[in-house]
């Protein structure tokens, strides 16, 4: 069983950067893609970015790309988001998840494992 803390959450303004991490807990992620997603007040769960951890593979939203960064520390078994230039529009709770290596990497209902969320809050 996989159990996933997000930390790094906060309020900023509007061109900030913010760094947002997930630590897991149990089994190692090696085997599994790991997860961002977010969700803003009223509106569906939505995809933000994930990771192969093996190889390292990376997919990013066309919302985010070339403003987020994911990345993994193999060493502390940790998925970090970088967020830089964010927007208004970037304010969500962002939720890490898990799934071991089948289905959708876009899907949020491919994946297995949630974290309680981490509020990210961009004033303009």
């Amino acid at each position: 069983q996989v159990q996933l803390v997000e930390s790094g959450g906060g309020l900023v303004q509007a061109g900030d950067s913010l760094r947002v991490s997930c630590a897991a807990s149990g089994p190692t992620f090696s085997r599994y893609f790991v997860g961002w997603f977010r969700q803003a007040p009223g509106k569906e769960r939505e995809f933000v970015a994930a990771i192969i951890w093996s190889g390292g593979t990376t997919y990013y939203a066309d919302s985010v790309k070339g403003r987020f960064t994911i990345s993994r520390d193999n060493a502390k078994n940790t998925v970090i988001l970088q967020m830089n230039s964010l927007k208004p529009e970037d304010t969500a709770v962002y939720y890490c998840a898990a799934k071991e290596p089948r289905g959708s990497i876009y899907n949020a209902y491919d994946y297995d494992y949630w974290g309680q969320g981490t509020q990210v809050t961009v004033s303009s």
